[in-house]
């Protein structure tokens, strides 16, 4: 097999050493430019571009039909086994396997979520992939990228504003001040603003009230840009939330207060999908960006969509753990869109097993098997979860070079036992062809007929009953508790009609209780359901369990702290 070569003809094997810095290595190759990109991989033409920059572009949807229900390529999904601080890799995954099915002649193309600059500039980091199975421009991708997450930001907080400008100028909706439930969104981790007084010095500056911040990659607006199928659905979708209730406690929208036209302008080029590159100039679809523990966790169905349509395979993660991201992407994202994955892949790494079997970070590199058996039991509900919803995972061991060989045959084993197969796999040093065992696997996959995926509960299925099934068949809990106000929210959303849509549980990533702390695979527990909200636009409820909370705050020391300009401008510090 020829090993890939940037476009200045430098082979994978001549970039920096497995082990540098990220940013050194996307930097040390030279990006081919986009719309010759596009042409060579996707086969088009410039005029269905938009460019930003010579290495960036949007797909102009008004020149592709990418939203009718039948599709060309087969759909993969990348999920893994619950994270851990000493990682699991599965976008650095779902970039290797689409450079390894095009080294293998494979017309594919990966889909991703944007970063959010909380995680940037928090603990989490950026969201382009590492070592040699990178998205690139890394340092554009992972710091502001091409304005979306400006443009929901914005949307979100010109339907707070408007919220407040009724009721300074005569409320004539009736809005009850104390049941607005529209706060407002920042881009950044910031505890302080979880809750807020707005409208405070006077008559002239609002009226006053209790509100707060979210994230913006919680927002319901940004679910919304990656739920709908066209800026027509999106429109309406937008002018389907429900932002408060009246004195009579009917509901109020954002088409009662006139502006979901004007939020669908601000979106209207964020809608597009973004299109850039992997290390090896393979095509990377990267668009939108909701959190899998407080949101749905999965990017736009519009470029997945386009992957399919442009692709023979089209590679898509969802974010987390399995629990969490996979069960939403099935639940949600193809209950309401149709479509369904054709195969998936689960990552592990022999870290992150011995973590959830009690192993402390500074002791991983050390044998220990005793510890990682008791850890698979983390990677055996997964499989058992994903065999749930009809799907059979292929297990990526994410390799690290120091990984001990007994250990490898030990995963190996329990995998077979529970009939699922698995591929050791290297991207991460050495790119696609680190990747090709891994490949092959999921050719020969897809080359079975398709499975048939069922979701995890139907649609008549009471809400509180929907929460319950996702935690004791998914999480292992015994049973689902529920605050009075979460229990009277959801019945509310039942008797405005809404009954009917799927859940999206806010918990944390860390286990699969409500309980970081709580490692490997618990039972017993009960799922804590302290508040639901309603994302009528989006189309489901929010349950949002534990202490979950939908603005993170920032670590002891911020990833921002390391993060500056070097004498010659270049930026420093970013993974």
């Amino acid at each position: 097999m020829n090993i890939k070569t940037d476009s200045e003809g430098r082979g994978l094997h001549e970039l920096p050493p497995p082990g540098t810095p990220d940013i050194e290595i996307a930097r040390a190759v030279q990006p081919t430019p986009i719309l010759n990109l596009a042409h060579e991989t996707l086969g088009l033409s410039p005029e269905a571009l938009i460019p930003h920059g010579h290495y960036k572009a949007k797909l102009d949807l008004s020149k592709l039909d990418v939203t009718t229900p039948t599709r060309r390529g087969k759909l993969v999904l990348v999920t893994a086994v619950t994270p851990t601080p000493a990682g699991e890799g599965k976008t650095t995954t779902s970039v290797g396997l689409n450079d390894g099915l095009n080294a293998l002649g494979v017309r594919s193309a990966v889909c991703l979520r944007e970063p959010s600059l909380g995680p940037c500039f928090g603990m989490k980091g950026g969201a382009a992939g590492g070592g040699r199975a990178q998205a690139i421009p890394m340092e554009d991708l992972n710091l502001h990228f091409n304005g979306d997450f400006h443009a929901v930001t914005a949307a979100h907080n010109l339907l707070a504003s408007m919220i407040d400008n009724h009721l300074h100028w005569g409320n004539e909706l009736g809005i009850n001040s104390h049941h607005i439930s529209w706060r407002r969104v920042v881009d950044l981790n910031d505890r302080s603003l979880r809750n807020t007084m707005v409208g405070l010095g006077g008559s002239p500056h609002g009226i006053p009230r209790e509100t707060g911040f979210d994230i913006t990659a919680a927002s319901e607006i940004m679910a919304i840009l990656c739920l709908a199928e066209n800026l027509d659905d999106m429109e309406r979708r937008l002018g389907n939330i429900i932002v408060a209730r009246k004195f009579d406690m009917s509901a109020v929208t954002a088409r009662d207060l006139g502006v979901h036209r004007a939020m669908t302008v601000l979106l209207k080029e964020a809608f597009q999908p973004n299109l850039i590159q992997s290390l090896e100039h393979n095509p990377v679809f990267v668009h939108g960006g909701p959190f899998a523990n407080i949101a749905h966790g999965c990017n736009s169905v519009v470029a997945t969509r386009s992957a399919l349509a442009l692709c023979d395979v089209a590679v898509t993660e969802a974010g987390f753990g399995a629990d969490l991201g996979a069960e939403k992407f099935l639940d949600i994202k193809c209950r309401l869109s149709g479509m369904r994955p054709d195969a998936a892949v689960l990552v592990c790494t022999l870290r992150a097993l011995k973590m959830q079997g009690g192993v402390a970070k500074s002791e991983l590199e050390l044998p220990n098997l005793p510890a990682l058996r008791e850890g698979t039991a983390n990677l055996k509900r997964h499989i058992d979860n994903m065999q749930q919803f009809g799907l059979n995972p292929i297990i990526c061991i994410n390799r690290f070079s120091n990984d001990h060989a007994e250990e490898l045959a030990e995963v190996t084993r329990i995998c077979q036992a529970m009939g699922a197969e698995s591929v050791c796999s290297e991207h991460w040093a050495r790119g696609s062809e680190g990747a090709l065992d891994l490949a092959r696997a999921v050719i020969n996959r897809l080359e079975q007929p398709s499975p048939k995926v069922e979701l995890l509960y139907h649609d008549d299925m009471p809400l509180p009953d929907k929460i319950r099934t996702v935690a004791t068949r998914l999480y292992g809990a015994a049973d689902v508790s529920f605050t009075a106000a979460a229990a009277a929210k959801l019945e509310e959303f039942r008797t405005l009609g809404f009954g009917h849509l799927p859940v999206c549980i806010a918990k944390t990533q860390y286990s699969f209780s409500s309980e970081p702390g709580l490692k490997g695979a618990p039972e017993g527990h009960i799922l804590p359901v302290r508040e639901a909200r309603l994302a009528a636009g989006a189309g489901f409820v929010v349950a949002i369990c534990g202490d979950m909370m939908t603005l993170p705050g920032l670590p002891r020391h911020p990833a921002a702290l390391d993060i500056g300009l070097d004498e010659q401008g270049n930026i420093e510090g970013l993974f």
